[in-house]
């Protein structure tokens, strides 16, 4: 794609002052000058064909590199959103702002878009930026190994007959986020139930859940969107539920034709509703603080407002979590409390003892006959880039250097692994705002990397091992200010407790953080 000074300006303007707008395109053309006078140009490789991946194809290109493959294991792109596609499945950020600054929506159907719709905005994106030549799809990366005397990366690739290739690139950017292996806990008999089972992020559409006794294993963010549809059918529900959430009403609509139409007419008052939105949600951050205030305050209302439920059949235990709200996510919706509350829903709070090939055991003895067993127990969050086998420099393995948890410069880089970048990768998830925001930033920052390797005629860029320990250190001395602290478990940390996938503070630190590369954390290799 041909893009002039103006075009960029445009696309990177998203959520960044006007000085590092000026400074990016002023980098841009002194990048595009370098590469015109015979500057080689990186060959990149992107893992993964979800949000992060598209955006930084998109940006990538934008900047002047055109040789950016995209690997796929699946046929489409759209990650997350391709594979959940479970009943109600729907976002639970405002429409408006779970999409890319730079490639606004105007005509969203709804305050919170529902799968099908989150799919095709990006599925639209790859016609809209012409870079369907770069993905190949049905194509799994198995290992990626750092060639020190060649100053590139070896990728292993498995297409989906099983043959093996490899190839070389000089930059690997992964994009598989956090949420895309899904978890399913080891519970004694699972493998002898004679029912049908299945994990909500690959839900059997071909399987009639009508008038079957279904039960429903972990209640989390999935759970709480397709409990209400399965409730509908099935004769019985049974949902097996270690703790209570904090679900607080959705105030979901659709948004009017003459609402539609006028954002499309004029972008100005689009973007400063999607702006509104952006602060309404950072302000959320001040529950998130260790004994906050606003927390306490949330969870007495909570707990007043529940308590009456428990006249009608619920416990205080099914209903009233026992934790402050925020130290798990804070969950949306206005169909669950009134589903808990039909008469063939049953809520269980006993731990899940062992699977028989009829039903459940739980800790009290009791089992409960089903037909299906659904477990909405969310994924592997920890492991980030699982399953594939990152090799570095001296031949150390990522998953050695992580073995006490996983950690990044910025949540980008790890020391001794030059020219690998990850997007939504160790502590930049969030529990109050939009993860594409901070995959915005994230790709800005890797692009004005990359082009700095260019001006410079770098062959590589390995972040120093001390800014990346200042920078976990000051990460984790946050963490502990904050309410994931808290005895809560969470999929936002591991079994030891360190936080390993949250930011530690408001999206708008991390924005600054990462508005322009600090060339001193980098060692420059070959420049």
């Amino acid at each position: 794609m041909s893009v002039n000074s103006t075009d960029y300006r445009r696309a990177v303007s998203g959520g960044v002052t006007g000085a590092a707008v000026a400074g990016r395109v002023q980098l841009d053309r002194a990048c595009r000058e370098a590469l015109t006078d015979g500057a080689r140009a990186p060959r990149v490789a992107v893992l993964g064909a979800g949000a992060g991946g598209i955006c930084a194809t998109i940006q990538l290109r934008l900047a002047g590199f055109g040789s950016v493959t995209v690997f796929e294991k699946s046929d489409g792109v759209g990650g997350t959103w391709r594979d959940n596609t479970y009943p109600g499945a729907a976002c639970d950020v405002p429409s408006h702002l779970y999409s890319f600054s730079f490639a606004s929506k105007p005509d969203w159907s709804r305050k919170f878009a529902p799968q099908p719709e989150i799919l095709e905005y990006f599925e639209s994106l790859v016609d809209e930026y012409d870079i369907g030549d770069a993905f190949r799809f049905r194509t799994e990366v198995t290992d990626a190994t750092w060639d020190e005397r060649a100053g590139r990366w070896i990728l292993g690739l498995r297409d989906a007959e099983g043959s093996r290739t490899r190839e070389e690139f000089d930059v690997v950017v992964s994009a598989l986020g956090q949420l895309n292996r899904p978890h399913v806990p080891d519970i004694p008999g699972l493998d002898t139930f004679e029912g049908t089972v299945f994990h909500s992020a690959r839900w059997d559409h071909g399987h009639d859940l009508r008038g079957e006794r279904v039960g429903v294993v972990g209640i989390g963010a999935s759970a709480i969107q397709f409990v209400p549809r399965v409730a509908e059918s099935a004769r019985s529900l049974v949902l097996f539920q270690r703790s209570a959430n904090y679900v607080a009403p959705r105030k979901d609509r659709p948004y009017p034709a003459w609402m539609r139409s006028l954002f499309t007419r004029v972008p100005v008052l689009q973007r400063l509703y999607r702006e509104s939105i952006y602060w309404r949600l950072e302000a959320r951050f001040n529950i998130m603080r260790r004994d906050s205030r606003l927390g306490r305050v949330l969870q007495q209302q909570f707990a007043k407002q529940l308590r009456p439920l428990t006249r009608r059949g619920l416990t205080e235990e099914a209903l009233i979590p026992d934790y402050p709200p925020g130290c798990k996510r804070i969950l949306i919706a206005d169909d669950w409390y009134p589903t808990l509350l039909a008469p063939h829903v049953e809520v269980v709070t006993d731990g899940v003892e062992r699977v028989t090939p009829t039903g459940v055991v739980t800790a009290d003895g009791t089992e409960r006959h089903l037909d299906t067993i659904i477990f909405g127990t969310g994924f592997r969050s920890t492991e980030f880039l699982s399953p594939v086998a990152v090799t570095g420099r001296d031949g150390v393995g990522l998953d050695d250097v992580w073995r006490d948890g996983a950690r990044a410069y910025l949540g980008l880089a790890v020391p001794g692994f030059p020219n690998f970048f990850m997007l939504y990768g160790p502590n930049t998830n969030l529990g109050h705002n939009s993860i594409l925001f901070m995959i915005e930033q994230q790709v800005g920052y890797l692009v004005q990397l990359l082009q700095q390797e260019v001006v410079r005629g770098a062959r590589a860029a390995d972040v120093r091992t001390a800014a990346a320990g200042r920078f976990d250190d000051e990460v984790q001395a946050a963490a502990a200010g904050t309410v994931w602290a808290e005895g809560c478990s969470s999929w936002y940390k591991t079994e030891d407790g360190r936080i390993t996938n949250n930011w530690t503070g408001h999206t708008t630190s991390y924005r600054r953080r990462l508005a322009r590369p600090d060339l001193s954390d980098w060692e420059l290799l070959g420049a």
